[in-house]
C-alpha cells in the first residue's frame, strides 16, 4: 500500500472493538486486557512487507553486532529472531514464555496508557502488527512491527529486564497522580525506548528507538552533540524530553540489574510495596 502502512492483515471488525475497548479501558466493565488483542492474520503481509522487514533486519544488524547490549544480542538468538520474514508472533511466544512468562500481544495500534500498562503487568507486550511503508523505511512516526518486535521483544528473554518491566507497568498503573505519571514516562523514554549500557568499558545500546533506528542508533554513541549522563532514576524522572528530534540528552546503565532494582525502590515508595507476580 503505497505511502501508508500495510493493514491487510488486520481484520477491521476485530480491530475497532478491541480500539474502542482500549480507549474505555479502566471504566466499570472495561478492565481485561485480553480485550485489546487483535490477531496477526499472516497471510496480509505482501513481498514487498517481508522485503521491507528484510532490509531494515540486514541494516540494523550489520551495526548491532558490535554496538548493541550483549544483552540484546542473546535475546535476538534465544527468541530465533531472523532476517527471513517477518516473525510470527506465535513463533516468538513459543520460546519466550518459558523463559520469563512475557508474550507479545498483537494490537490495532496505539494503546491508551491505562490500557498499555495493564498489559506490561500481566507480561503481555502490546505489538503493532503492520509493518511501514518501503519508501518510508528510514522513518516512521508511528511503531510498527519492526520497532516492536526487533526493537523491543529481545529483552524481554532477559529475566532481570522482564522484572523491570512487568514493575514498571504494575507500579504506572496502579497509580493516578499525574506527578508520578510523567515521572514514569520519563523513566520509559530514557530507558526502555532510548538507553544507553557500559559492557566491558564500553558503551552499547538497548533501548527500542535506538535499536530499530538506523540513524540514531549511531548518533547515540558517536555525536559530540549527545549529552551521556550516568544513569540515577531521580534524575531521569525529571528530565523531560522532546519526540521530534534526535536525542540531545542520553543516560547511561552499568548493569541491568541497576535498573531493575532502582524501579522496585521507587514501586515500593510510590505504591508502598510493588512485587512482581510471579512468572507464567
Amino acid at each position: 500500500m503505497s505511502g501508508s502502512l500495510n493493514h491487510a492483515m488486520i481484520d477491521d471488525t476485530q480491530a475497532k472493538a478491541a480500539q474502542e475497548y482500549a480507549n474505555h479501558f479502566g471504566q466499570p466493565g472495561y478492565n481485561d486486557p485480553s480485550n485489546l488483542y487483535i490477531d496477526q492474520r499472516y497471510e496480509g503481509y505482501t513481498a514487498e512487507n517481508q522485503e521491507t522487514w528484510q532490509i531494515l533486519f540486514d541494516r540494523q544488524m550489520a551495526y548491532l553486532a558490535t554496538h548493541a547490549s550483549r544483552t540484546y544480542l542473546d535475546g535476538a538468538k534465544l527468541i530465533n529472531l531472523n532476517r527471513d520474514r517477518i516473525p510470527p508472533l506465535a513463533d516468538i511466544n513459543a520460546r519466550l514464555k518459558p523463559m520469563t512468562g512475557w508474550q507479545s500481544r498483537g494490537v490495532p495500534g496505539y494503546l491508551p496508557a491505562k490500557s498499555f500498562f495493564a498489559c506490561l503487568a500481566r507480561r503481555e507486550f502490546p505489538t503493532t502488527i503492520v509493518i511501514r511503508p518501503k519508501e518510508s523505511i528510514d522513518y516512521l512516526p508511528e511503531p510498527d512491527i519492526f520497532h516492536d518486535i526487533f526493537g523491543h521483544v529481545p529483552l524481554h528473554a532477559d529475566p532481570v529486564f522482564a522484572d523491570f518491566l512487568q514493575t514498571y507497568g504494575l507500579a504506572a498503573l496502579k497509580t493516578d497522580d499525574p506527578y508520578h505519571t510523567e515521572r514514569l514516562a520519563r523513566l520509559f523514554w530514557f530507558t526502555v525506548e532510548f538507553g544507553l549500557i557500559r559492557e566491558d568499558g564500553e558503551l552499547k545500546v538497548y533501548g527500542s528507538g535506538l535499536i530499530s533506528s538506523p540513524g540514531e542508533s549511531r548518533h547515540a554513541l558517536v555525536s559530540e552533540e549527545v549529552d551521556r549522563r550516568p544513569f540515577d532514576l531521580e534524575t531521569v524522572c525529571d528530565t523531560a524530553f522532546e519526540i521530534d528530534h534526535y536525542q540531545p540528552i542520553l543516560y547511561v546503565l552499568e548493569s541491568f540489574e541497576q535498573l531493575r532494582d532502582a524501579m522496585h525502590t521507587y514501586a515500593s515508595r510510590l505504591l508502598g510495596g510493588v512485587e512482581a507476580s510471579a512468572r507464567g
